[in-house]
């Protein structure tokens, strides 16, 4: 099982936020996952990225892989 880090949308139309989750990479975006690591909201000035580090590092280590979105998240929250 192919184990990936990425964000699940939530929100309003036109006013999305993101939870990042841990999900089998052939589950839909917005389908199953099986551990939410954080959120991310785009829409405040300046945007919010929260991670719970030690899942997250965690994850990471026992080989889930971050989408290209996921992981410049972790690296301006400092975790990769």
């Amino acid at each position: 099982m192919a184990v990936k880090m990425r964000l699940k949308r939530m929100g309003q139309k036109k006013a999305p936020f993101y939870r990042i989750v841990v999900a089998d990479s052939r589950s839909p975006r917005d389908g199953r996952f099986i551990e939410e690591v954080g959120y991310y909201d785009p829409n405040l000035e300046p945007s919010v990225i929260k991670f719970n580090e030690e899942a997250a590092k965690k994850w990471l280590a026992t080989g889930a892989q971050p989408t290209e979105t996921v992981g410049k998240l972790l690296k301006i929250a400092g975790i990769q």
